[in-house]
């Protein structure tokens, strides 16, 4: 399922227009957006966690010429699902 096709079945079960739906949407990722350039993290209940995490800096090996290299931090977003959710799957 496409984004397009998402937002129209989301429409169609709320009984909203699709413009609206779009922009309820738009509004939504742009806060959750937000909230992780902040490093917060988002918890929505029955669905999950969404996480802020930094990685620490590591050294890598190039397989093929055997050169290491260093990999500097970066945050990264991790999801970890409720249990709700996966029972359902």
């Amino acid at each position: 399922m496409n984004n397009k096709e998402f937002i129209n079945e989301l429409a169609r079960r709320n009984g909203t227009s699709v413009k609206d739906t779009t922009a309820l949407m738009a509004g939504l990722i742009a806060e959750m957006t937000a909230q992780f350039e902040e490093e917060n993290g988002i918890s929505i209940m029955g669905f999950g966690n969404f996480e802020v995490k930094k990685k620490l800096e590591r050294v890598v090996i190039n397989p093929s010429t055997k050169q290491r290299m260093l990999v500097p931090p970066k945050m990264v977003l991790s999801f970890k699902p409720s249990s709700t959710l996966k029972d359902k799957i």
